[in-house]
């Protein structure tokens, strides 16, 4: 296992910890206002609001870093063309 996969677990992990201590501590109602995606307000756990942002973040991060698109010629359309 390199080093770097290590330190990207470990931190991962840290950040969840976070999220887990955050989620403990704050159980008080919170408002949440989106006009774009939602009519009327969303009133939950604040831990909820949390949770959920850190997981947008999460899967954008994800997505951001795999990628996706073509954005290069792969190797076999390459042979092809000789």
């Amino acid at each position: 296992m390199s080093f770097k996969v290590l330190f990207r677990s470990v931190v991962f992990l840290a950040i969840l910890f976070v999220m887990l201590y955050i989620g403990v501590n704050n159980r008080q109602a919170a408002d949440f206002y989106f006009p774009m995606l939602l009519d009327k307000k969303l009133t939950t756990d604040a831990a909820m609001i949390y949770f959920g942002m850190f997981a947008v973040g999460v899967i954008a991060g994800t997505l951001l870093t795999v990628g996706g698109g073509s954005g290069g010629k792969s190797r076999s359309s390459s042979k092809s063309e000789k």
